[in-house]
């Protein structure tokens, strides 16, 4: 089932950010250089103050020469910052893009089924958020955290040439800030996990509320849905305040610890003392309230870098579990299949792995000929028909078309054979042209257009402001039937030989039903169809039709046949009376 090679493994931020790494590391030296011309102009002021407050005479060519070096510095830390960030965020680009690629192309091999278990919010997240998330730690948290740390060296080996003693006075502060810093994260990891857990539930509430917010306006039920809606974001904004308000003291504390103000309030009480004792010059103090910044706000830096850090490295572990989702395994040595006949292979299939949803189907549909598929709600039709176009593989058994099993074609030739029509319909944001040429974007005008004659939604489409150029979402609002002739229409032009439909007409009225069955009629000539039909009526003309219960076929056979049995068709056929099948 899964050819992910890497299933176990949790993926770290290291291996997502590997392509990228040479250059992180290009940037990050060059950031260091940056860093290290930074703290120049600051030692250039303290030294031209060391001159300028020195016994007469000054030493002007001395004072015109430190000046000149912080020009100099100032010069040289410009250029390293602009050049370090140009680096980082080119690689940032590149990255993102690589990883929404490379997500895409893994998704594209996952089976169809597993989208319709996932919440489109989380998948979104992943994809949009997460990927996102890597932006401050590839464009500027490991530059900041060179800078951080280079800052601060420099100033304090300066410092202690200086003066070692009042060095020691200036790093209180330091120290200070790192012990709050480190009770302030203490147990970051599990609550940034709730936290994503929580944002999730919003996502997910939001998709949502707007994916059905018709069919909520319709019932009444607005309200509710919005309530809904409302309850993920309050519990997602209280968890998040009490979270922050413990945070608040603590990180408050550090900030002021860290400040400059602080740092040279630190220096300048240590510098009295050691003047008072006689121990320091007046005039050596002086670098201390200069540079004694240099030594506490990088921690600030370092601790904003150190969150992105930890926050890019959730998301790397979701972006690893979904880059680590099972996929369809692709046939190594795959085999053409010869013509369009079905056959399902003692067919069992269970969603957990032990309880079945199907269970020992042996099927035969040839080419030419309608299998119609029914019975109660829940007897696995739908299940079925989607193990065709291989939504899932099967636990046991078999499916083969032409005589090759599915797992022996590739994707290509697969989805070459079968086309599918489900009644959750899903249409890009494209013109209606582009949505129907999906499966033969090389198609014409006209076969487009043919297509959606047969489909019964030609003059609809004429009818919108641009034609078959209108976009879905914009200038082209379809309702639920019309979308659905849309991707009947898609379907037509596929061409593939075997079409499987489940509940295909289940939004279109009795007149658009009855054409859309004329085509599909059509269409069948010389092609193998499964059908699930929502109501008996239009399946009774069928070649064969299987009856469901539990998962196994219990009927076969033809209308006129399985209803002289007085069996569970029949059963159907009386209640129903031609009503929906479901």
């Amino acid at each position: 089932m899964s050819d992910a090679a890497h299933d176990n493994k949790t993926t770290s931020t290291a291996d997502l950010i590997a392509p990228v790494k040479r250059r992180i590391w290009i940037a990050c030296i060059i950031q260091a250089v940056g860093a290290t011309a930074g703290v120049a102009p600051f030692i250039a002021v303290a030294e031209l103050g060391r001159v300028l407050l020195a016994e007469p005479p000054i030493d002007a060519s001395h004072a015109w020469m430190v000046a000149g070096f912080a020009v100099v510095a100032l010069a040289i830390r410009l250029v390293c910052m602009m050049a370090a960030a140009a680096i980082t965020h080119i690689a940032d680009l590149d990255l993102q893009l690589s990883l929404r690629r490379r997500m895409a192309s893994h998704l594209a091999r996952v089976p169809l089924g597993w989208f319709g278990e996932r919440n489109a919010g989380l998948i979104k997240k992943a994809l949009q958020d997460d990927v996102g998330a890597l932006h401050h730690l590839v464009g500027h948290s490991y530059t900041n955290m060179v800078s951080a740390l280079v800052t601060p060296l420099v100033a304090l080996a300066y410092l202690v040439w200086i003066d070692w003693r009042l060095a020691l006075a200036a790093l209180v502060p330091v120290g200070l800030g790192v012990c709050l810093y480190t009770l302030q994260y203490r147990g970051y990891g599990e609550k940034m996990d709730a936290y994503n857990r929580a944002l999730g539930d919003v996502n997910a509430a939001a998709v949502e509320f707007v994916q059905g917010i018709a069919v909520v306006k319709t019932f009444g039920q607005s309200q509710r849905a919005h309530g809904r809606f409302v309850a993920r974001t309050r519990d997602f904004v209280k968890y998040f305040w009490e979270w922050l308000r413990g945070l608040l003291k603590i990180a408050a504390t550090a900030e002021i610890v860290l400040s400059p103000l602080f740092a040279i309030l630190t220096v300048l009480i240590a510098g009295l003392l050691m003047i008072s004792a006689g121990v320091a010059a007046p005039i050596s103090v002086l670098p201390f309230i200069v540079l004694a910044p240099a030594l506490t706000a990088p921690f600030m830096m370092m601790a904003y870098a150190q969150n992105d850090v930890l926050m890019a490295r959730r998301a790397a572990e979701r972006i690893g579990e979904l880059l680590t989702t099972p996929t369809l395994s692709e046939a190594e040595n795959p085999e053409e299949p010869d013509g369009a006949r079905v056959a399902f292979r003692n067919v069992s299939f269970a969603y957990d792995g032990e309880t079945p949803a199907v269970s020992n189907i042996e099927m035969v549909l040839e080419p030419g000929t309608v299998t119609a598929l029914v019975g109660p709600s829940g007897s696995g039709k739908t299940t079925l028909a989607r193990l065709l176009p291989r939504f899932w593989d099967v636990t046991e058994g078999s499916i083969e078309i032409g005589g090759v099993p599915l797992t022996s074609m590739t994707s290509d030739m697969l989805y070459g054979s079968v086309s599918f029509v489900f009644q959750d319909v899903q249409l890009l944001r494209a013109s209606i042209g582009e949505n129907i040429a999906l499966g033969r974007p090389d198609a014409t005008e006209a076969e487009i257009e043919t297509a959606a004659q047969s489909a019964q939604i030609h003059d609809r489409i004429l009818a919108l402001p641009r034609g078959y150029q209108s976009v879905i979402g914009e200038d082209a609002r379809l309702s639920g039937g019309e979308a659905q002739r849309v991707s009947i229409a898609r379907a037509l032009l596929a061409d593939a030989p075997i079409l499987v439909l489940d509940e295909a007409t289940s939004f279109a009225d009795p007149e658009a039903e009855a054409a859309i069955q004329d085509a599909l009629s059509k269409l069948a000539m010389g092609r193998t169809l499964l059908v699930i039909a929502h109501r008996l009526q239009t399946i009774t003309e069928a070649d064969q039709i299987c009856v469901l219960d539990g998962g196994r076929i219990v009927e076969r056979g033809q209308h006129d046949a399985l209803i002289s049995q007085q069996g569970l068709y029949a059963d159907l056929w009386t209640a129903g009376s031609g009503a929906p099948n479901r």
